[in-house]
């Protein structure tokens, strides 16, 4: 996960690298301004230890070298975009990165400019008397909010790549809250404290001359290079917005028709695919898997210049074989077209937006559980329905609990039987929540024999856990799509289960749940197994009884 949090070129890494540098800068910047709230002592003081960092040869030039990078690269990056449509919150952080320096550069001429060039002691109650009770007031707490807001929405794009990001989540959101609501209430604070000793007029002289007010002449001159250096910003970022739309007029006299059956024609820049072009120009066009290759709803077949496309890479060809796709059908999200082309949707979408969503479903790697009753045909063979349906009901009550408190939902019941799903954030906690679940459930299946009456036979069960890739989604009409899963996984669930009766065991566990839910496989005491219908060999986990799993699992990692 760590290479995932550091993939892309040089450019994503400097533009990542040099936000966490801004960010951390930014925060304890706000922290310093919160604790005017607590003590003009404790904000001096902090203040003077988070300069001997920022102000030192090396943080200097670190900061610096950080932001200059980071705007720079935004620009690049705004040059070369080759489409400005963009998420909610991805153009939200684009908009408040470009307001940022039209405040951020007045705040570093009159502090840090100020300092080196006048001697200006620029101290937190002097920044804070220089704008108070001025319209500066309220634009650098708009500042304060667009830097916060720009670098938080960073952050969690950043970090939601990662397996642990989710559960920590509401605790960073309430962090995110806390920090800018704490710097505000620091400023309001120490605004009216100092503020009020400045217009009072009695401390007045010791102030200034403790902050080394700058003359007059001085504040002209900051004025002059606030608004020199604003004007350069403003320049480039007219420049880049100049090369973006110069880029576009380029690419369009470049651009390839695509020409739909039963629908537009188009114009788009080479180098997109089939598909990036349809959704850039908001041709409805069906894609469940996002464009991943990963299922076949998004092909087309090219009814004009198919000769015009290279050959299908080796996994395009393979998608396609699977639905026995004649020679000129091709998955939109894998080709790139060069000329022009006509082409017919094989899935057109109706535009009704109740049922897309929950339709396209969403892939995930989670552990299934399939239970099954052994022996139940012949122990309610001559009973009536209403008894059978009364031992089910019985039996059910039982077992589901288990499932459900470690976790679990049932998918669906089937008959004697049920299929149990173990969503969670990432597949380590969920292979965990079936093992659990196996072992709640053999416990409870003992409380439950133990209730019977002498005269009644013990039920006994068989479980199937695996671990695997399933698509989760509404499947069936419109009006009667109940969500539910399917995919090689669950198949494979289902023949662990039969296996266990040839077994003669209650459990059988695949080497992949162990190893997901932290295990070291080689610890146990594993068998492997052709199963029908599952192409390769599978290692599994016999254990005699569910209710003994945690022994098992213990007793294999001595």
């Amino acid at each position: 996960m760590a290479s995932a949090l550091w993939q892309g070129n040089w450019i994503s890494r400097t533009r990542i690298i040099t936000g966490l540098v801004l960010f951390a800068y930014a925060f304890f910047h706000f922290l310093n301004i919160g604790f005017g709230l607590l003590s003009p002592a404790w904000m001096d003081e902090f203040q003077d230890a988070r300069l001997l960092i920022t102000r030192s040869a090396l943080g200097s030039t670190v900061l610096y070298a950080s932001l200059i990078l980071h705007a720079g690269l935004a620009l690049w990056s705004l040059a070369r975009r080759r489409s400005l449509k963009m998420r909610f919150s991805e153009g939200l952080q684009t908009v408040l990165g470009f307001l940022i320096p039209l405040q951020l550069l007045n705040h570093l001429v009159f502090t840090r400019y100020s300092h080196e060039i006048y001697g200006t002691n620029d101290e937190m109650p002097y920044v804070i008397v220089l704008m108070w009770n001025s319209p500066e007031a309220g634009q650098q707490t708009a500042l304060l909010l667009a830097v916060w807001i720009h670098g938080c929405i960073g952050l969690h794009y950043w970090l939601r790549l990662t397996r642990w990001w989710r559960a920590l989540l509401p605790w960073m959101t309430g962090l995110a809250v806390f920090v800018p609501g704490f710097a505000l209430a620091g400023f309001l604070t120490e605004g009216r404290r100092i503020y009020g000793l400045f217009v009072e007029g009695s401390q007045r002289p010791a102030l200034m001359e403790d902050f080394n007010w700058p003359s007059n002449e001085a504040f002209d001159e900051l004025f002059q290079i606030n608004s020199s250096t604003l004007t350069g910003f403003l320049v480039l970022l007219g420049l880049a917005a100049a090369a973006h739309v110069f880029g576009r007029l380029l690419r369009r006299r470049r651009a390839v028709r695509i020409r739909y059956a039963f629908g537009p024609e188009i114009r788009a820049e080479r180098g997109m695919t089939l598909l990036e072009m349809s959704q850039a120009n908001g041709v409805l066009h069906t894609s469940l898997c996002g464009g991943k290759g990963r299922c076949t709803t998004c092909r087309v077949v090219v009814d004009e210049g198919v000769e015009t496309l290279p050959p299908p890479s080796p996994d395009e060809a393979r998608s396609l074989a699977r639905v026995k796709a004649p020679a000129n059908m091709r998955l939109a999200c894998q080709i790139q077209p060069q000329a022009p082309l006509t082409v017919t949707r094989m899935f057109r979408p109706d535009g009704s937006k109740g049922r897309a969503h929950a339709s396209q479903g969403s892939e995930q790697q989670l552990a299934v559980l399939f239970l099954d009753m052994r022996g139940f045909t012949a122990r309610t063979s001559g009973q009536l329905p209403y008894d059978v349906v009364f031992l089910l009901n019985r039996f059910f009550d039982a077992i589901v609990p288990a499932i459900t408190g470690a976790g679990g939902t049932v998918d669906k019941y089937l008959g004697d039987g049920l299929l149990a799903l173990f969503e969670a954030p990432a597949p380590d906690r969920s292979a965990r929540a079936a093992l659990d679940a196996a072992a709640a459930v053999g416990t409870a299946l003992q409380d439950f024999n133990a209730g019977l009456p002498d005269s009644e036979p013990h039920i006994r069960v068989g479980i199937g856990i695996h671990l695997g890739e399933l698509v989760l989604g509404e499947i069936g009409s419109a009006a009667h799509a109940p969500r539910t899963i399917i995919g090689d996984s669950v198949n494979t669930a289902s023949r662990l289960e039969a296996q266990t009766k040839e077994l003669g065991v209650e459990l059988l566990v695949s080497a992949r749940v162990l190893q997901a839910a932290g295990y070291e496989a080689e610890g146990f005491a594993l068998q492997t197994f052709q199963l029908r219908g599952v192409s390769a060999p599978l290692a599994a986990l016999p254990v005699e009884q569910a209710a003994a799993l945690p022994r098992v699992l213990a007793a294999g990692q001595r």
